[in-house]
């Protein structure tokens, strides 16, 4: 049988069939059997994404992306679309391997792993996968840079530099900070200010990126707080800002987004070589 699908249990004990249909042994022996599959199953499915979530992770942390404890990063279990991947509280960017990563249900329970999430963790990216489902990865940071163009009065970018155009006509704004995210409903706002975009810039509050892969929501992140760095230094300079003229935006966001997922691809694969040539276990 292929690797990370479930055991049908009568292979895993083929005398089950043997023992009568009322027999509370033969039921509670099919319910552990069960049990125990699906946990390979989940265990097999989400190494490979957990390893690689670990390595956003620790580069994350090594960029600056990161805010003490309080950030996080989710992805769907592969075959599995109602289990997310998502770092446990009390744990820093850096210190977490895949081991780390916990899985739960979009329902907030725990499934693998040691630890809880944190509680805004659980209900913005439990909500956001629910309605979202295209968003594979999601990653929601205070990084510095984009986190302060989200305090300013306006849209956040302004289209003056080559690299914020990765994200032409791809980013909302939610304009209404209401607090921590404690309950379903704020979830429920954040994904709904989000829309059919892939960036949702919270005022007063960070950002969250998506993607239809780690990779690529890696990429983003990486390249947003790039743009927002940049834009922010040019307004240091008290200097009017030059836009770049609307049709060139266009084109120059189809030319990027064109070859944007094997880009992503071989960038997260430079952090997993440079991480591992830096001896950090990420993959643990």
């Amino acid at each position: 049988m292929p690797l990370g699908q479930n055991w049908p249990v009568e292979e895993l004990f083929p005398t089950l069939g043997q023992w009568p249909t009322n027999s509370p042994f033969a039921n509670r022996l099919h319910r552990r059997l069960l049990h125990r599959a699906t946990h390979t199953s989940i265990a097999r499915r989400s190494y490979r994404p957990a390893s690689t979530l670990a390595a956003c992770f620790q580069m994350a942390a090594r960029l600056g992306l990161h805010e003490g404890i309080c950030n996080h990063f989710s992805a769907l279990v592969p075959g599995h679309p109602e289990l997310f991947l998502v770092n446990p509280y009390g744990w820093a960017f850096e210190e977490i391997t895949a081991s780390r990563l916990l899985v739960c249900d979009l329902h907030g329970h725990v499934v693998a792993g040691t630890g809880e999430p944190e509680a805004t963790a659980f209900y913005i990216h439990a909500r956001l996968h629910l309605r979202k489902p295209s968003a594979a990865a999601a990653f929601h940071t205070h990084m510095p840079h984009a986190t302060a163009l989200g305090m300013l009065e306006g849209p956040p970018l302004m289209w003056a530099g080559q690299t914020a155009l990765k994200f032409y006509g791809r980013t909302s704004v939610d304009e209404s900070y209401n607090g921590l995210a404690l309950d379903t409903s704020e979830g429920d706002r954040i994904a709904a200010a989000m829309g059919d975009a892939d960036i949702v810039f919270l005022k007063n509050h960070g950002v969250m990126v998506t993607g239809p892969s780690i990779a690529e929501a890696w990429d983003d992140l990486y390249y947003l707080e790039r743009a927002a760095e940049v834009q922010l230094k040019a307004m240091s300079t008290g200097r009017p800002l030059k836009p770049i003229p609307a049709h060139v935006a266009e084109a120059c966001y189809q030319q990027m987004r064109a070859g944007d997922p094997e880009s992503a691809r071989l960038h997260l694969e430079s952090v997993k070589r440079i991480l591992t040539a830096e001896s950090r276990d990420f993959m643990r």
